[in-house]
């Protein structure tokens, strides 16, 4: 448990995770410093609505962004962690400084990969940032034919958002179907459906050799031998945690912070006093499944960085974080939410694959745990309940 000394606490990570964090802790009664460094210019706002609302234009600028309330922190805007000296409780910053802490948050989330070999050229695009939302939204005002690389949750939102644009869009995806690692391939097959029946071309099961042009893109070659014209490309090929900064920490680093259940970092398999980490970034024990997981979703985001507050204030008293995890995807009018993990059974629960409403129920070794709803969010809430409970499979 964290003592409260002149040094207070220092939130690594101006994110959703590290913003719960620090409100947890005023909630809790914790009255010493609160300081939150982020990398970025802006205070923390929503990712979500980047690949959706307002890449689509529905959504202002200032609806963004997250409330802060009267919240007392100090926040240290484009400002970046360097290093993590556990041994001194000090975290170094690119200004040079030195910040000591008496606990400390790491919640520095995930940056976009990137896909090797590909030369830097105008047009081609990631989106991770609000910064990266407002170059691509400027740049799709021309009208532009656009290829989206990757058919994750990230790809398939940019493409229905710039459908929506009525935008020529190809999504290119390496694996056989969409979405193949988040809701399996029974799923992901349904989940393909979904482009085509709007009209977005869908090219599967093939990778990207190169792109085409020379300062400006205007084509994406395939492995296949064929090409994607395109005159904006979006990159969408996953993301990886951000633990550069703490390779000198001594701290385990394996996708991600290892943290136990109470989201506590590691280093050498033990919990290291008063480091934990949340969001994007850690990777825990969730007790719940028997698995240790790294989960890249807001639900889980908020939770995270509440349980690891409470941990810092209340250490094992606190109850470990085995959440239930939650997503959702809004793609072409459809809302997809999914909680739980995917498992090799998959059964229809309610309605029919060829509705646009329907729920699914994912099972292993004879129990619950997973689900996915398409438009039935009370169904696909009291599923996580029966997912929670350890409800056996079929339900």
């Amino acid at each position: 448990m964290v003592t409260a000394g002149k040094s207070g606490i220092v939130i690594v990570g101006a994110s959703l995770a590290g913003l719960r964090t620090a409100q947890t802790l005023r909630d809790e009664g914790f009255e010493a410093a609160i300081t939150l460094i982020g990398a970025e210019a802006h205070l923390p706002y929503d990712r979500p609505p980047l690949s959706k609302e307002f890449l689509a234009g529905t959504m202002a600028r200032e609806e963004v962004d997250l409330p802060l309330g009267a919240l007392e922190v100090e926040f240290r805007l484009s400002t970046r962690a360097t290093g993590l000296d556990i041994d001194h409780r000090s975290v170094s910053l690119d200004t040079g400084e030195q910040l000591p802490y008496d606990g400390v948050v790491i919640a520095t989330g995930a940056h976009p990969r990137t896909l090797p070999g590909l030369p830097p050229m105008d047009g081609v695009f990631t989106l991770r940032t609000i910064d990266d939302c407002q170059a691509l939204k400027a740049r799709l005002e021309g009208g532009p034919r656009v290829a989206v690389v990757g058919a994750g949750f990230i790809g398939s939102e940019v493409a229905a958002s710039c459908q929506a644009l009525s935008l020529e869009v190809t999504v290119i995806e390496a694996l056989p179907v969409p979405m193949e690692r988040a809701v399996g391939s029974v799923m992901g097959r349904r989940c393909a459906r979904l482009h085509s029946d709007h009209g977005v071309a869908l090219k599967t099961g093939v990778g990207v050799s190169g792109l085409v042009g020379d300062t400006n893109v205007n084509g994406v070659a395939l492995a296949d031998g064929t090409t994607v014209a395109a005159e904006v490309v979006v990159i969408g090929v996953g993301v990886a945690p951000t633990t550069d900064w703490l390779a000198a920490s001594g701290l385990d680093l394996d996708n991600g912070v290892v943290c136990d259940r109470w989201c506590r970092a590691l280093r050498g398999g033990e919990p290291v006093p008063d480091v934990v980490a949340a969001g994007d970034v850690a990777r825990w024990e969730n007790p719940r499944f028997g698995e240790v997981m790294r989960v890249e979703h807001w639900t889980n985001a908020a939770e995270q960085g509440r349980a690891a507050a409470l941990t810092l204030l209340h250490g094992e008293d606190a109850a470990a974080f085995d959440p239930v995890p939650y997503f959702w995807s809004d793609q072409y009018g459809t809302k997809i939410q999914f909680v739980g993990r995917p498992g090799p059974d998959v059964e229809v629960v309610d309605g029919d694959l060829d509705d646009d409403r329907f729920a699914v129920a994912y099972g292993s070794r004879g129990r619950m745990v997973g689900a996915l709803a398409f438009g039935r969010p009370a169904r696909l809430m009291r599923m996580r309940s029966m997912i929670a409970a350890a409800a056996p499979f079929p339900p």
